[in-house]
Protein backbone atom coordinates (compact mmCIF):
# COMPACT_ATOMS: atom_id res chain seq x y z
CA UNK A 1 0.00 0.00 0.00
CA UNK A 2 1.23 3.25 -0.82
CA UNK A 3 0.02 6.63 0.76
CA UNK A 4 0.46 10.84 1.06
CA UNK A 5 1.67 11.78 3.89
CA UNK A 6 2.07 15.69 4.52
CA UNK A 7 4.67 16.75 7.04
CA UNK A 8 5.84 20.32 8.62
CA UNK A 9 8.47 21.73 5.75
CA UNK A 10 10.32 23.29 8.14
CA UNK A 11 11.07 19.89 9.93
CA UNK A 12 11.33 18.22 6.43
CA UNK A 13 14.26 21.02 5.33
CA UNK A 14 16.01 20.14 8.67
CA UNK A 15 15.88 16.69 8.15
CA UNK A 16 16.75 16.50 4.66
CA UNK A 17 19.77 19.33 5.79
CA UNK A 18 20.80 16.58 8.13
CA UNK A 19 21.03 13.66 5.83
CA UNK A 20 18.11 12.26 7.45
CA UNK A 21 16.57 9.13 5.77
CA UNK A 22 13.12 10.84 5.89
CA UNK A 23 10.72 7.90 4.96
CA UNK A 24 12.96 5.47 7.43
CA UNK A 25 12.22 7.48 10.28
CA UNK A 26 8.30 8.29 10.00
CA UNK A 27 8.14 4.20 9.40
CA UNK A 28 10.43 3.91 12.50
CA UNK A 29 7.72 6.42 14.17
CA UNK A 30 4.68 4.70 13.18
CA UNK A 31 5.99 1.38 14.02
CA UNK A 32 6.93 2.28 17.34
CA UNK A 33 3.17 4.19 17.77
CA UNK A 34 1.76 1.20 16.35
CA UNK A 35 3.77 -0.48 19.41
CA UNK A 36 2.06 1.73 21.73
CA UNK A 37 -1.15 1.41 21.25
CA UNK A 38 -1.23 -2.67 21.13
CA UNK A 39 0.26 -2.00 24.56
CA UNK A 40 -2.23 0.06 25.99
CA UNK A 41 -5.09 -1.77 24.39
CA UNK A 42 -3.53 -4.97 25.61
CA UNK A 43 -3.31 -3.72 29.18
CA UNK A 44 -6.69 -2.04 28.77
CA UNK A 45 -8.38 -5.31 27.27
CA UNK A 46 -6.72 -7.08 30.23
CA UNK A 47 -6.91 -5.08 33.30
CA UNK A 48 -9.37 -7.20 34.62
CA UNK A 49 -7.54 -11.01 34.43
CA UNK A 50 -4.25 -8.57 35.84
CA UNK A 51 -5.81 -7.03 38.83
CA UNK A 52 -7.61 -10.38 39.57
CA UNK A 53 -4.01 -11.91 39.40
CA UNK A 54 -2.12 -9.09 41.62
CA UNK A 55 -5.34 -10.13 44.08
CA UNK A 56 -4.34 -13.05 44.58
CA UNK A 57 -0.72 -13.03 44.87
CA UNK A 58 -1.05 -10.48 47.24
CA UNK A 59 -3.25 -12.61 49.44
CA UNK A 60 -1.65 -16.20 48.86
CA UNK A 61 1.80 -15.39 47.69
CA UNK A 62 3.21 -16.72 44.08
CA UNK A 63 2.07 -20.06 43.21
CA UNK A 64 5.65 -21.59 43.09
CA UNK A 65 7.98 -19.92 45.29
CA UNK A 66 8.57 -22.39 47.40
CA UNK A 67 11.14 -23.80 44.56
CA UNK A 68 12.48 -20.00 43.98
CA UNK A 69 15.76 -20.38 43.95
CA UNK A 70 16.47 -16.60 44.76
Amino acid sequence: MQTNLSLNSVLLKEAERLGVNVVHSAEEGITEAVKLHKQENWLKDNAEAIASSNTYVEANGLPLAKYRQF
